[in-house]
């Protein structure tokens, strides 16, 4: 049972996340070259993107009724949006889909994370919930090597959202009947202790939030990147399924040396791996500083997540959904102003280079907030 309560969450982060919200990335080029968008405007439709996320995640955190049919549906959503964007065409049609699918993959990702984590305890499992966020990284890798693939066949955009869409179906019909039913899981929980906003608390949230702002300018433009540094290259295609393999190393090394350290200083020491590779990425010359990067900021792009979610389990131990939910929007605020900032740079400067450097010193300064725990 708790296998196969792993194994759905995994699938529905593969779906939700990396490929509902992740295909995003490899699609920019493509959609570039077709003048659906400009880089500028695809920063802006990335933007509705995590004004969704933002909102779906906060909805979750404070939703009473109706919970299981918020998860099935955040699920669901995303595989039935990535198809439909075959259909349109357009930076505002685009921003509206992107829009409806970060609001579900919120939904998902504080849904699904509460509900295996509370199963996986139930169990007697919880170190199985780490293996859960790997998901993510697992549909990074599989959109970004499907991505390579329709490079080399020359298909079109529109091609290539059918072939995530109907990817991201096979997977959930797979899982679709283990997922929680109305009153199969939800509970509304009393005689709780109310939730403390610790000091502590206060700087994990801080520092998640800037770990959101951080990580999703690499995130959206490293295969735009890579393209117009490389073009035509074959390179260029394999940037985003580096960056969502080390996703998944990062979390198995996560899983091994979980007994190393306490959980928020390896949340610290993996927030400045990723601001380094945010710097290897704009100073190490040619093919190397992009493949360091992508290691370095993917590997620990889900390790952040999950040792996030750890830490504050260790800090609220009765309020898990809550503060997911919290973690996940302040995550949400920092992705928005990401691309806004992104915008801004490539608008005045033609460049990402100055926005990138502002995200690498927001790595830094996240992981400086929770290295000591304080009292």
């Amino acid at each position: 049972m708790a296998f196969r309560i792993a194994l759905t969450g995994f699938l529905a982060f593969v779906v939700a996340l990396g490929i509902g919200r992740f295909a995003f990335t490899p699609q920019v080029p493509l959609m570039i070259a077709e003048h659906q968008f400009t880089l500028t405007g695809a920063g802006l439709v990335a933007a509705f993107n995590y004004l969704g996320y933002l909102l779906g995640a906060y909805d979750a955190m404070r939703a009473t009724r109706h919970v299981e049919r918020r998860l099935l549906v955040g699920v669901w959503a995303a595989v039935l949006l990535t198809l439909l964007s075959a259909a349109v065409t357009g930076e505002v049609w685009h921003a509206a889909i992107r829009f409806v699918i970060g609001w579900s993959s919120g939904w998902a990702m504080v849904l699904v994370a509460a509900w295996c984590n509370e199963r996986l305890i139930h169990y007697g499992r919880p170190a199985m919930s780490a293996a859960v966020f790997a998901g993510p990284g697992a549909g990074i890798l599989l959109s970004g090597l499907l991505a390579a693939a329709i490079h080399s066949l020359a298909l079109s955009a529109a091609t290539a959202w059918l072939v995530y869409g109907l990817l991201a179906l096979i997977l959930v019909l797979l899982v679709n009947r283990y997922f929680p039913r109305a009153g199969e899981w939800h509970r509304p929980l009393v005689n709780v202790e109310p939730l403390i906003i610790s000091p502590p608390l206060k700087r994990l949230v801080l520092c998640y939030s800037l770990a959101g702002f951080g990580y999703i300018l690499p995130a959206t433009f490293f295969s735009q990147m890579a393209n117009a540094r490389f073009p035509d290259s074959l390179f260029a295609q394999f940037v985003w399924p580096v960056f969502g393999g080390a996703a998944i190393v990062g979390i198995a090394l996560g899983i091994v040396t979980r007994h190393c350290l306490k959980t928020h200083q390896r949340l610290a020491i993996t927030l400045w791996l990723q601001g380094c590779g945010v710097l290897c990425a704009e100073i190490v010359p040619g093919v190397n500083g992009l493949i360091i990067g992508a290691v370095l900021t993917g590997g620990g792009f889900l390790c952040v997540v999950q040792l996030a979610l750890q830490y504050s389990r260790e800090l609220a131990p009765n309020h898990s959904r809550y503060m997911a939910g919290l973690l996940t929007t302040g995550y949400a605020i920092g992705q928005l102003a990401g691309p806004l900032l992104s915008a801004i740079s490539t608008s005045l400067t033609h460049r990402l280079e100055p926005a990138l450097y502002v995200a690498m010193a927001t790595f830094w300064l996240a992981g400086a907030l929770v290295f000591k725990r304080g009292r």
